[in-house]
């Protein structure tokens, strides 16, 4: 998997390897049990600060997306993703309620943004 950082973004570089980690995983480039880089190993390829991988890193295991072995490193949770919850669910929710309104302002109507959403999950997963 390629890690694509846009060094310009509002969104802090942390959270946009994240989201790549998660899309990975989502896409299938990333399997259950497959090895991550290290944290010193991530950093120097991708030109950043340690502490942004281990911040990324952190995030990833708190929400259990990945595992921290001391023998294999950090790997994609062999066991499987984390479930959905209601927190979680309501998480999407407060996330998403933003980029909404701002379609709505805009003028997208809703079956175009439906649509999209639709296109976004099919790219992600590569249904057709």
């Amino acid at each position: 998997m390629i890690i694509q950082l846009d060094l310009q973004s509002d969104v802090p570089i942390y959270t946009q390897l994240v989201h790549q980690i998660i899309e990975g995983i989502a896409s299938g480039q990333l399997q259950l049990g497959e090895p991550l880089p290290s944290v010193r190993s991530l950093a120097s390829d991708i030109g950043v600060n340690l502490h942004t991988v281990n911040k990324a890193y952190t995030l990833l295991k708190q929400e259990g997306y990945i595992q921290v072995h001391r023998q294999k490193g950090v790997v994609i949770d062999p066991e499987g993703m984390p479930p959905v919850t209601p927190e979680f669910r309501e998480k999407q929710r407060r996330e998403l309620r933003p980029i909404v309104a701002e379609a709505i302002c805009r003028g997208i109507e809703k079956d175009e943004l439906l649509s999209l959403v639709e296109q976004i999950h099919q790219e992600i997963t590569r249904e057709e």
